[in-house]
């Protein structure tokens, strides 16, 4: 098969796994994505007092193929020994009972992003940060696909040339964005089947507490899944492995808590937030450092029950985690099998 050109148009773990099989199949790869960085939602948020990985806290792996690729960045890649348990009955009253260890937990070093971000190392020349792609059209002078997008400062260019287009973005806008390309119209019922939940996510650190001598601030466990009517994930950063020492907590709240405040004030979550995060905990002391971030698309609740999406004659695709499910190996195996069907 000759070589094509290719748009892939996000720069998460789904569009990155897409893109770097495309170019170990011999194909030319031009990447775009709207934020400054890699990752998409397995994200880092860097402050002075330490990272957040504010997005996914942690991966697992179930297929072999995820396995050889992470096995090629293996100083990367670093087993979460996270001592979870579940706290808080439905009545409120605390409890703490020890989870079942199912299977290892895995997190990237030296915060989430970093596993994306190294194998997109070899894609830097050919990937465009802050370019945010507004319309797929068609390209009338070279008989392909063009892109018309805006970038950070409003600047508005188009790059054509594509033999194909490959989307790594959430469902929503996905089909958002072929609704204003007026593309792949037997795609609209599929997406509209996708169903992903919205999540707060509070960032909070303690400057005053570090480990290991954190027995005087909050419990003795690293990560709870909760039954609070706010909160349903807390983990402690600084327990990660090749993180900062500064106690930090990560605290995500409830789908149905997410959507029901999915248009407050950050300064609003962060308040509920950290009541909610002091009930599950029992740290009541104020925070050295607060910062709430909202996810749209966070979790795949309904799941499009395909790896991909494919129209292989009009060269355009779409994959990521929500084909799948939420996990970070549905995102790699997603972009991974698209990828294969081009090449």
């Amino acid at each position: 098969m000759s070589a094509k050109h290719i748009a892939i148009i996000g720069a998460g773990m789904a569009g990155i796994a897409c893109a770097r099989t495309l170019v170990q199949a011999g194909h030319q790869v031009t990447v775009f994505e709207k934020s400054r960085g890699f990752g998409g939602r397995m994200s880092t948020r860097q402050t002075v007092f330490g990272g957040f990985d504010h997005g996914a806290q942690y991966f697992t792996v179930r297929d072999e193929r995820f396995a050889l690729a992470l096995a090629t960045v293996p100083q990367t890649v670093r087993p979460w020994s996270a001592n979870a348990v579940r706290v808080l009955d439905p009545q409120g009253r605390m409890v703490e009972a020890a989870l079942p260890s199912r299977e290892s937990h895995y997190v990237a070093t030296p915060g989430m992003n970093a596993l994306v971000s190294r194998w997109a190392e070899p894609l830097h020349e050919v990937v465009h940060l802050e370019t945010r792609v507004v319309k797929i059209e068609r390209d009338a002078l070279k008989q392909g696909w063009q892109l018309r997008t805006t970038s950070a400062d409003d600047a508005q260019h188009v790059y054509g040339g594509f033999d194909a287009v490959l989307c790594a973005i959430p469902a929503n806008q996905l089909a958002d964005l072929l609704r204003a390309s007026s593309l792949a119209q037997p795609w609209q019922q599929a997406l509209s089947q996708v169903e992903t939940a919205p999540c707060w996510t509070l960032m909070l650190a303690y400057p005053q507490a570090m480990q290991p001598r954190m027995s005087t601030l909050g419990p003795q466990w690293n990560v709870a899944r909760s039954t609070h009517h706010r909160i349903s994930w807390v983990a402690r950063e600084s327990s990660k492995p090749g993180r900062s020492p500064i106690e930090r907590w990560t605290v995500q709240a409830s789908p149905a808590w997410s959507l029901e405040h999915i248009n407050d004030a950050p300064e609003r979550i962060i308040d509920k937030m950290t009541k909610g995060f002091a009930e599950v905990t029992g740290i009541r002391v104020a925070p050295g450092h607060a910062q709430a971030h909202r996810w749209l698309y966070a979790q795949t609740l309904k799941p499009l029950g395909q790896s991909y999406l494919s129209d292989a004659k009009q060269g355009l695709g779409a994959c990521g985690d929500w084909c799948l499910g939420h996990r970070v190996e549905n995102a790699f195996i997603s972009g991974l099998e698209l990828a294969l069907s081009v090449a």
